[in-house]
């Protein structure tokens, strides 16, 4: 019976530790953020606003597209500091590094151009002047091709030195748009038309267009979680985030979000959408399913920020803050939390 009280008292104890364990877990995971703050890199010279940014990972190098400086800010991640400043551009807007062909492609809105530059020396190699209102580039890097939004609606598939393969012709300005992977297809938003396009990489033709729901507009940002085959668009009135399911088009959910919202990405591997919003603020969302989301965490940034950039490979989420007031432009540095 002493026996047998005391086998009772062990499995006890045991039961009891690995209970207080599991809630210790649970409670750590409770208070580690998705995003913690990791710095910030100022920009005293940059003026007006900021745009999109592209990475050299390898060359642990942040491009930002600074719009309203003309400008683009290149930065040495290693030491945390501004690096140089490529002048010669006219509102720089799309911004895209190739690592394979070391060629940065810089798009910019007034004067309708697409530059190819060196990446390591930044001389232009070509210039692509026929465009007006150059916006989001995208390298496609199994086809080694640049992709360009431009005009009144328009997308361009280029070769790296600036040679036009084709355009594909649609009803409005592109704005954000992802390519698969995997796959052949490439989504595009048009905000002026309230839909999302999508388009054929390998026929270059438009095979069908996904129209929004009624109440909402301005569809600029997008994501692409390829392997459960959601495509995540941000429209700005009201600030919500739309998942639709690529093989059918289908809505498949829609959250609140943040206001201004000007880019989002998805992290698959921690199954998180990160979306930068004009107000100050970020949200994190977690994917608990292909069709199930919760909010995560609102982090303050800053007035204006709404552009941002996730670099897996680093493992760092930037959020680009322009000049207010007596406060300098600068990008602020975020650690990917894996909780």
């Amino acid at each position: 019976m002493q026996e047998y009280l005391e086998h009772a008292r062990i499995s006890t104890v045991r039961i009891a530790y690995v209970l207080s364990a599991a809630l210790a877990v649970v409670a750590h995971a409770a208070t580690v953020p998705p995003l913690r703050p990791a710095g910030s890199i100022p920009l005293p010279a940059v003026q007006g606003r900021i745009d999109h940014m592209s990475c050299d990972p390898k060359g642990q190098r942040l491009f930002v597209a600074a719009l309203g400086n003309n400008t683009v800010e290149v930065i040495d991640l290693k030491s945390g500091k501004a690096a140089n400043s490529i002048k010669g551009f006219h509102a720089p807007q799309g911004i895209a590094y190739d690592g394979a062909s070391n060629r940065l492609i810089v798009a910019s809105r007034d004067d309708g151009t697409i530059k190819i530059l060196d990446g390591t020396s930044f001389d232009v190699i070509t210039a692509i002047t026929k465009f007006g209102d150059a916006d989001n580039v995208r390298i496609d890097a199994a086809a080694k091709n640049i992709l360009a939004g431009y005009a009144d609606g328009a997308l361009g598939f280029f070769k790296l030195d600036g040679k036009q393969i084709a355009e594909v012709k649609l009803d409005g300005h592109p704005e954000s748009f992802q390519l698969e992977k995997k796959g052949t297809r490439l989504f595009v938003n048009v905000p002026t038309s309230k839909h999302i396009a999508v388009i054929n990489r390998e026929s270059k033709m438009l095979n069908r267009t996904w129209v929004l729901p009624t109440d909402d507009s301005a569809n600029y940002a997008m994501a692409l979680d390829e392997a459960d085959r959601r495509l995540f668009v941000v429209v700005r009135t009201p600030p919500r985030m739309l998942t639709f399911d690529t093989d059918s088009g289908v809505l498949m959910d829609q959250r609140d979000t943040v206001g201004d919202v000007d880019d989002i990405f998805y992290d698959g591997p921690h199954r998180r959408i990160y979306i930068s919003g004009g107000d100050g603020r970020v949200d994190v969302v977690r994917q608990t399913g292909p069709d199930s989301y919760e909010p995560f965490v609102r982090i303050a940034t800053a007035p204006g920020a709404r552009t941002s950039l996730l670099v897996p490979e680093l493992n760092r989420y930037f959020v680009a803050a322009p000049r207010r007031g007596n406060t300098p432009a600068q990008i602020l540095v975020y650690e990917v939390s894996a909780k």
